[in-house]
């Protein structure tokens, strides 16, 4: 693991980002931030192709020429992936006993095809009041956004009570690579040691008309977990078959995994989404979800909001088969057959808890249930206090007036998952809206609203400062 960067024509990028930010010291900085997001959307950090490494140089030079100090900024590359390196940066503080705040942000995007995209996918197109450009929603606006306000504080002479840190890390979008938000959690935590962490998460909600419908946040978010399900056989000749069948096993095998539900459970996230949530939606919904704010083993509350497929798997670890193979030839008897069963695992859950949870509904000593890949975090829901959440209602209040804030859980996972289980609540959200398609993040066309990302980047202004003098 180098700790330093190479030196990749930083002269010239020290050089650009100067001539940006000397250019635009009388507004608000919005000129430096569209270059700076430009920079980084055009750096393409797609998997195998790709530099997250490039795009961290990139920003470490733009902190650099803000005058943050080589002791301020960690830049670090694994050498097992040399394209797949970040950096933590530091704002220091006035010397507040309060621990730091830590934004979190990944650099890394899903892969793009140019011949698929309208446009070129690493080119960053304004048309018609969208961006358009892979990451420009998913991560690089935010991560853009958090880089920018580094600067822009700096500019500002801003000293906070506290700490302030910046991650910027790869490896989030892509299953089995170096993940840089993991290795921080494991070998660095000092680096990015913090009270709580803003992270990816939750869009701010439009309606198909634009209308802001609520300002969403992450306050817990589910665990990835996958299990191998094999069932074997000596197998024969197809014009003699036998009553055991590999892959009868493990059709019975996989509709117990249909037919089993995990309990309700309820954290601090759903408590408040489902509550909030009543007020907005009203009628039979809305008396469903108080209901089983109030009791979480209330069938008729649970049956109701059972029919939407996001609020079903708020109320508990789901798991569902997503790939099958087996057989080895159309006239014989299988001998082999694997399923991959896909958890998505509730907070506070332990991978141990659901794999004896699926034997026992299988029920088969044939069908053998093993994890496929490393066993996930079992990761906590962060409390959900007023420390956090009154700052963030009182900059809504203030940029998107009456627009009413709702904490939710994740039903997927973020590289939060790392960092609250390193001891580092985590919450997410991105500040900005997004409509109906969310954006098409990892589609194509991915797209950013301009007006809503320039209000994001006002948000996030206002609010770290909150947190940082609390």
């Amino acid at each position: 693991m180098r700790l330093k960067a190479l030196p990749l024509a930083l002269t010239s990028l020290l050089a650009l980002s100067g001539q940006a930010v000397a250019a635009d010291r009388s507004g608000d900085g919005e000129a430096a931030f569209r270059t700076l997001f430009k920079e980084l959307v055009e750096t393409n950090t797609a998997p195998g192709v790709g530099s997250c490494t490039l795009a961290a140089q990139r920003m470490e030079a733009r902190l650099k020429t803000a005058g943050y100090s080589d002791t301020d900024i960690h830049l670090f590359i694994p050498d097992s992936a040399p394209n797949d390196g970040g950096l933590v940066a530091t704002l220091k503080g006035t010397g507040s006993s309060k621990k730091p705040i830590l934004l979190l942000a990944h650099i890394d995007v899903v892969a793009a095809k140019r011949e698929d995209w309208t446009r070129d996918p690493f080119t960053l197109f304004e048309e018609d009041g969208q961006f358009y450009g892979r990451g420009v929603a998913d991560d690089k606006g935010q991560a853009a956004i958090f880089t920018d306000l580094f600067i822009r504080y700096k500019q500002e002479g801003y000293r906070p009570k506290r700490d302030i840190k910046l991650a910027l890390t790869c490896g989030e979008e892509t299953e089995g690579v170096f993940n840089g938000a993991k290795w921080l959690s494991e070998n660095h935590k000092d680096w990015i040691d913090a009270a709580f962490a803003i992270n990816e998460g939750a869009y701010g909600a439009d309606d198909a008309e634009g209308r802001h419908v609520s300002f969403d946040v992450e306050a817990a978010e589910k665990v990835y977990q996958d299990f191998t399900l094999e069932t074997d056989n000596p197998g024969g000749h197809s014009s003699r078959p036998v009553p055991e069948n590999a892959i009868y096993d493990m059709a019975d095998a996989l509709k117990a995994v249909s037919a089993y539900r995990f309990p309700v459970r309820i954290n601090d996230a759903t408590r408040e989404y489902f509550t909030r949530m009543a007020d907005i939606k009203g009628g039979e919904d809305g008396a469903a979800m108080r209901a089983i704010v109030t009791n979480p083993n209330d069938a008729a509350a649970e049956a109701r909001l059972s029919q939407d497929a996001m609020w079903q798997a708020m109320l508990r670890t789901t798991c569902v088969a997503t790939m099958i193979e087996g057989g080895h030839a159309v006239n014989a008897l299988p001998q082999t057959v694997k399923a991959n069963v896909n958890c998505r695992i509730f907070p506070g859950t332990t991978v141990d808890e659901v794999k004896k949870a699926l034997a026992t509904a299988i029920n088969n000593p044939k069908v053998s249930l093993t994890l496929n890949g490393a066993p996930s975090p079992a990761t906590p829901a962060p409390p959900l206090g007023r420390d956090i959440l009154a700052p963030i209602e009182k900059v809504v209040a203030e940029v998107y007036p009456g627009v009413p804030v709702l904490p939710t859980m994740e039903t997927g996972a973020s590289d939060g998952i790392y960092t609250t289980a390193a001891g580092i609540p985590t919450y997410g959200f991105y500040g900005f809206f997004e409509g109906p398609d969310e954006g098409n993040i990892h589609g194509l066309n991915e797209h950013v609203g301009v007006k809503s990302l320039m209000e994001g980047r006002r948000f996030f202004h206002k609010l770290v400062k909150l947190y940082a003098d609390q």
